[in-house]
């Protein structure tokens, strides 16, 4: 069954690519950080807004759970549903949110928004986003760790989360959510994606041309 549009599946092997340049230009000081940094601003960006207006299982309203859910699945008592499980969505709210601010950090760090935050960046605050970044760096590793430990722990009771990520597509088991996905989630045209797309890295761009003047 369809579970993944095509639009988050490559978002998430873009987010992986490009996690892996930053962390290896990040870490060594050499390669293009920034530009691998403003291109990774580009693609959250457009997941973000993906996660309003994309599909039912790429929208952030659809899968988030409270913590009684989450406990509840812990227990083996929560209802199956289609796409993210609890603690999977609350890994992408993590993930996105601290990806976002790693960017947002790196930004300022680079001088991109000097132009924009005037005096209001003094050397106190650059200070900050510098720790911020490092941090964010170290969290971002620690989040991977714990995603490609659930890929193999999912693995081994038979639910390849890897190959739905590439397929889209959920091989149905015993105990799954038994109905026909057609009837129940809404797919997003691969057009509204681009367009998102487009607008995300026009934004991006508008950043960099600003910080010139």
């Amino acid at each position: 069954m369809k579970i993944w549009d095509l639009p988050t599946r490559l978002y998430h092997w873009l987010q992986a690519a490009l996690f892996v340049g930053l962390a290896a230009s990040g870490f060594n000081g050499k390669g293009p950080h920034i530009y691998l940094g403003l291109a990774l601003f580009a693609l959250l960006l457009w997941r973000i807004v993906w996660g309003v207006v994309g599909s039912d299982t790429s929208r952030f309203a659809q899968f988030i759970s409270s913590p009684k859910t989450i406990l509840r699945y812990l227990s083996g008592k929560g209802s199956n549903r289609h796409g993210h499980n609890p603690i999977g969505a609350w890994m992408v709210f993590a993930m996105i949110g601290t990806l976002t601010i790693q960017c947002l950090s790196g930004i300022i760090i680079a001088g991109l928004l000097d132009n924009l935050l005037g005096q209001i960046l003094t050397d106190d605050l650059f200070d900050i986003m510098v720790t911020i970044h490092v941090i964010a760096a170290r969290a971002l590793v620690a989040f991977v760790v714990l995603h490609l430990l659930a890929i193999v722990i999912y693995k081994l009771r038979s639910k390849p989360l890897v190959w739905a990520m590439i397929s889209g597509r959920k091989a149905m088991n015993s105990g799954d959510v038994q109905t026909n996905p057609d009837d129940v989630l809404h797919f997003a045209s691969n057009t509204k994606a681009f367009i998102v797309l487009i607008a995300a890295v026009l934004v991006t761009m508008t950043i960099v041309v600003v910080s010139l003047f």
